[in-house]
């Protein structure tokens, strides 16, 4: 007669259960006992350590599949109901393997031949064990929700950061004092708009970006992950809402911001053209559309030494010819020529620019009142939500979805008051150093570097087209109309006459409270496209 085998499963549900002692070692003492007790071969032993609530445990799906292979073996032992079973799909594929259950500090024994009463009982035990795993899961997300409602992150530290334990006892996050400052960087070399995610990437494993257990380089797709995180900023978002973070931030919320808009293509630029030696940065691509297709103008290198232009021809055949790199600096150096002047028109300007000031400063007065006047009416929107609360007059869903809206208009309310009391001194000084840079940028433009040209264009310039052998660009705003003054006042710059400039672009125009956040002409901006900064 053939002695009869079976199998052994072993499970407990996390790890700390494991260190605790509800010790995998006592559950095999007790089944193998039982089977040496009963007359059975162990033909195989499964563990499990972990606390996923799905199917597809690891030993215990080989367990299944073993089971499956070899019908000699028809019994399993384990050591009571909810190590076996973590849900209903469980309890259903057990049950068609029609193979004898040994529950051991249970007492029972079950098989095709047990009793419907037992089979019953068994039943509750598996939905008791299931319904206890649901209030486990619906307990530990609420602890999770609470910490996050503290201010505190949930989960495990991101890049930059590493889990502590403050002095109250919370486990929190704090800045990694290797990796923070890597990140830092990551996200301003960014948001210059100079560097594809490749090459800040590549910069960021240069200074030492790795995982840390494998210490394996971080790649592309993570560090454009780290890219979008909010929580750099102090703020997290966790199951789809923002949290004000008790962490220390790494960068600004306007640095993120611009980050973003580089991310979502509203500043991105191509720049980078792949040769035989890699990849080279060239001055112009990424700047400069095909006039005849819309396509982008990119750049490779002739013979080794001569740079290129030309259309890509993504829609298509393009009758566009090469150009070379010098005809196109040639033309851009002549658009920044344009707005070369003279001390007298630099006087006249500048004296413009105090007459705007003037009018710039009741509109910055009377936009102040406003964003006062609306920060207090969302306060004590928010104050009423609160008592309309605990009156019971509205569910706490209404609450937090109406008081999570509101609670973000007022931040960006004090934000744009923050912007406009801090940007308020600065206009005039920020007017004349705008006139300083348009003077000085044909001279700049000539000594600088191709990415130093680049990031100078992308502030002066934009809508650049090349067609027929020409080079086509718009000012943007005020150089524009810097452009307008400069050629109403000099008859070869194809203004109309000569004399008195054209100020009244200077003089507090009536369609636009943009004025230009300036910089000193050896520090161009971050941001590829120069923000405008409203007073």
């Amino acid at each position: 007669m053939q002695t009869p085998k079976a199998v052994i499963y072993a499970r407990v549900s996390s790890r700390e259960q494991e260190r605790e002692g509800f010790s995998i070692p006592a559950q095999l003492k007790l089944l193998r006992d039982h089977a040496e007790a009963n007359g059975l071969v162990v033909a195989g032993e499964y563990v499990d350590v972990e606390t996923a609530k799905q199917s597809g445990r690891t030993s215990f799906g080989e367990m299944i599949h073993f089971l499956r292979k070899n019908t000699t073996v028809q019994t399993i032992l384990v050591e009571k109901t909810d190590r076996l079973y973590r849900n209903l799909r469980d309890w259903v594929t057990i049950d068609e393997l029609d193979a004898e259950i040994h529950l051991v500090k249970e007492g029972v024994a079950l098989s095709r031949d047990s009793r419907s009463s037992e089979k019953f009982m068994h039943g509750i035990k598996v939905l008791m064990a299931k319904n206890y795993i649901d209030n486990l899961s619906e307990e530990v997300r609420k602890g999770i929700l609470e910490k996050a409602e503290q201010g505190l992150w949930p989960s495990a530290a991101p890049f930059g950061y590493q889990n502590m334990v403050g002095p109250d006892g919370k486990k929190g996050i704090a800045v990694d004092p290797d990796q923070g400052p890597i990140i830092a960087k990551l996200f301003e070399w960014y948001a210059t708009g100079a560097y594809s995610l490749k090459e800040v990437g590549r910069m960021a494993r240069d200074a030492g970006l790795v995982y840390r257990k494998s210490k394996a380089p971080v790649p592309v797709s993570t560090v454009h992950k780290i890219l979008r995180n909010r929580l750099y900023t102090g703020d997290f978002e966790w199951l789809g809402k923002v949290y004000k973070g008790s962490h220390q931030p790494l960068i600004s919320l306007d640095l993120w911001e611009c980050v973003q808009e580089i991310l979502d293509g509203r500043n991105r630029k191509t720049r980078n053209v792949k040769t035989g030696g890699g990849v080279k940065e060239f001055a112009f691509t990424g700047l400069i559309s095909c006039g005849h297709c819309g396509c982008a103008l990119t750049a490779e290198i002739k013979k080794a030494k001569y740079i290129y232009y030309h259309c890509t021809g993504y829609r298509g055949k393009c009758p566009e010819k090469f150009v070379r790199e010098e005809v196109l600096e040639d033309q851009f150096a002549g658009l920044l020529a344009k707005l070369r002047f003279d001390q007298e028109i630099y006087d006249l300007i500048v004296r413009a620019l105090k007459v705007s000031f003037k009018d710039t400063k009741r509109e910055h007065e009377e936009a102040l009142a406003k964003l006062h006047s609306e920060s207090d009416r969302l306060q004590k929107r928010l104050e009423a939500a609160y008592i309309d609360k605990l009156d019971g007059a509205v569910d706490e869903d209404f609450y937090h979805r109406m008081s999570a809206q509101w609670r973000d208009e007022l931040d960006r309310c004090q934000r744009d008051l923050t912007r406009r009391q801090e940007a308020s001194n600065s206009y005039m000084d920020e007017g004349i150093a705008l006139l300083r840079l348009a003077r000085a940028a044909h001279s700049l433009f000539d000594n600088y570097s191709g990415m130093e040209k680049r990031r100078l264009l992308n502030f002066v310039v934009s809508n650049c087209t090349w067609q027929h052998g020409e080079l086509r660009a718009e000012y943007r705003e005020p150089f524009n109309f810097l452009a307008e003054t400069i050629a109403g006042t000099d008859p070869s710059q194809g203004g109309g006459g000569a004399g008195t400039p054209n100020l009244e672009n200077w003089s507090g125009r009536q369609d636009s409270n943009l004025r230009p956040s300036a910089p000193k002409a050896d520090a161009l901006p971050g941001c590829a496209t120069p923000r405008l900064r409203a007073h």
